[in-house]
Formats: C-alpha cells, sequence, structure tokens
C-alpha cells in the first residue's frame, strides 16, 4: 500500500511528537508578572471526578499561582483543538506579562470566548 505524501494528511495525523488531544494532555505556559511573581496558564479538560476523562469535552483556561487555582473560566474550544489551545494560552500568557491582563476571571474571560 503506497503512502500518502504528509501535505495530502490532515494536521493531526502527522503530528508525531506532540499530543492530538488535549485528553491527557493540557497545555502550560508560565507568565512572570510585571509586579513579581509568577502564574501559570493551564489551558485543558474540566476535571470532574464523578465524570470519566474520556467523556468531557468542556475545556477551561485556568490561572495557577502556587499551585492553586486564581481563576478558572469555561472556553469555547473542544478537547481535539490542541493548536488553539495553545494560542490561547500563549495570548493569556503574553497579556499577563505585559501587564494587559490580570490574573482574575474577569480579565481572561473575553479571550476565553473567542473562536479560534
Amino acid at each position: 500500500m503506497a503512502r500518502l505524501p504528509h501535505r495530502h494528511l490532515p494536521r493531526r495525523e502527522i503530528r508525531q511528537n506532540g499530543p492530538v488531544s488535549l485528553h491527557g494532555n493540557p497545555i502550560r505556559e508560565t507568565a512572570h508578572l510585571p509586579g513579581g511573581g509568577e502564574v501559570v496558564v493551564h489551558v485543558g479538560l474540566l476535571e470532574d471526578s464523578y465524570v470519566d476523562e474520556k467523556d468531557i469535552d468542556t475545556v477551561v483556561l485556568e490561572l495557577r499561582v502556587g499551585g492553586n487555582v486564581v481563576a478558572s473560566v469555561e472556553t469555547v474550544l473542544s478537547a481535539d483543538q490542541v493548536d488553539e489551545a495553545r494560542e490561547l494560552a500563549r495570548q493569556v500568557a503574553e497579556g499577563l506579562r505585559t501587564g494587559d491582563l490580570e490574573p482574575r476571571a474577569s480579565s481572561i474571560e473575553p479571550l476565553a470566548d473567542q473562536p479560534r
């Protein structure tokens, strides 16, 4: 059976080193705040101990300081939108670094609601 060149395959099928879903593969970016301190931007599946992870498709954007969640909002992303989740995490981290965003849910929610 002949193999098709990569250019004919959907992007998700040609990834060899990256996750193809957020199931078990959350995206994390670290941002150093202008006034000091560090925030981890986490984009991943909603954690619910009552529901099997494979049945969850709700993607959340969380800000974590010292391992504690300080802000959490649902996004419009689905679990298979890994590139879009990475883009969102980078955008939020950059906004936090520059001071354009604050580590609060009301500050990050408009970005989480934007389709990508």
